[in-house]
């Protein structure tokens, strides 16, 4: 009888053994080309992709920390002293001469020296003697003059007919002023704006359409993290943060609309960029 219960043991633990090598096999993991793409592959929201960062001020609720947040990471605002209002796409980010929308950061847009930045805006010009309107700054406390690294100001000269702006880029200046002015962007009704560079050139598109191209030449310093931007404090949609505007006063914030407001780590093509108007994105 012993050793009958001893032959069923050894036969049962042999029998669990065969199950659990069988049942228990490794899933083949795919190849990296094996994973599900995204539908449009120019313009993934998850975090890695071109796609950088990605404020659509949609929310349409009181809490506005929330309206402001970026889609690419679930990353909330510090602070968003905007109001709500009907924009391009859903609602949008509507300024004043105190409203602003600070982040702690664009997640990783500045580790990429070519880039795009793409947004909406609705705005009629500023009086003249108000200083600039900053649509964004990318500040940086301590760097250059400006303390910035990246912004587009829009002058108190400006009329609704033209639009005189400057984009500034490391301490770089591409002027869009005088007879080289955006045409009718501060008309009131909302138009497209995108500027991207590929190392060498910064084109503006306007609603869709290709305005002008400038050679840029970026002076990069040691300092400057392999080639890219390196460090800054704050990125702030509306104007510059209160460090900036006060050691240079003429720095204001943005009375308009803004809306669906991109960065992206490539230089984007002219049909991609049309493709971005088209769909009010």
């Amino acid at each position: 009888m012993n050793t009958l219960n001893k032959i069923l043991k050894t036969s049962l633990f042999l029998l669990v053994l065969f199950v659990a090598a069988t049942g228990c096999k490794k899933t083949k993991q795919p190849a990296l080309g094996d994973y599900a793409k995204d539908v449009d592959p120019r313009f993934p929201l998850y975090p890695g992709g071109p796609l950088k960062f990605y404020a659509a001020f949609d929310g349409a609720g009181t809490d506005v920390l929330r309206n402001g947040v970026d889609s690419i990471r679930a990353n909330f605002p510090a602070s968003n002293t905007g109001a709500v209002a009907d924009g391009i796409s859903g609602k949008c980010f509507k300024g004043s001469e105190t409203a602003l929308a600070t982040f702690a950061g664009v997640n990783d847009f500045t580790s990429y020296k070519n880039f795009t930045i793409s947004f909406w805006i609705k705005k009629t010009p500023q009086a003249a003697g108000k200083g600039t309107n900053f649509a964004f700054c990318l500040n940086a406390k301590g760097y250059s003059w400006t303390n910035c690294k990246m912004f587009l100001e829009f002058e108190d000269w400006s009329t609704p007919t033209v639009g005189n702006a400057k984009l500034y880029v490391m301490d770089q200046w591409t002027e869009y002023i005088n007879a080289n002015g955006m045409p009718n962007v501060l008309n009131g009704n909302w138009h497209h704006l995108a500027f991207t560079f590929n190392g060498t050139s910064i084109v503006c598109y306007i609603d869709g359409v290709m305005f002008r191209t400038n050679a840029l030449t970026i002076p990069w310093v040691a300092n400057d993290l392999a080639g890219v931007y390196g460090g800054y404090e704050s990125f702030t949609i509306g104007g510059p943060n209160k460090y900036t505007h006060d050691n240079q006063t003429w720095m204001n914030n943005w009375d308009g609309s803004i809306d669906q407001f991109r960065l992206y780590g490539t230089a984007l093509t002219a049909a991609e960029v049309a493709a971005l108007y088209a769909n009010k994105q």
